[in-house]
């Protein structure tokens, strides 16, 4: 009896904590600014329109970085767009599959292009 009654407290405790973790996490990081809202799609397919200016972008988080959170991606069909949160939140919280907004600068990258973000907020 004693046995089960400690394996159940564990498990309690264990939960517990697990929760407690999950909720600490904040879910905005950065400050948003008010930028225009635009398509991922439209990133993808006219970069040049969007280089070095702010704007508002919203999606499904997917394929974030693995070890850290400090990237993930937004797709557009079978396109993506990587977002950069290494100056705002260098360990996010994994999120993937979850919704987020992100404001920050579309900027050249090794792979095409990326969005440096300067907040984002997961929902």
């Amino acid at each position: 009896m004693r046995v089960i009654l400690a394996i159940c407290l564990s498990t309690l405790i264990a939960g517990g904590l697990l929760i407690w973790n999950a909720l600490r996490w904040p879910n905005q990081y950065g400050t948003f600014t008010g930028a225009t809202q635009t398509e991922t799609a439209m990133l993808i397919d006219k970069p040049t329109d969007f280089i070095g200016k702010t704007v508002t972008v919203a999606g499904t988080v997917r394929e974030q970085c693995n070890t850290m959170g400090c990237f993930f991606y937004f797709y557009a069909g079978n396109k993506k767009l990587r977002v950069e949160l290494k100056d705002i939140a260098m360990k996010a919280p994994r999120r993937e599959g979850h919704s987020a907004r992100v404001e920050g600068r579309l900027e050249p990258y090794v792979e095409g292009y990326q969005l440096f973000a300067t907040a984002v907020k997961f929902e």
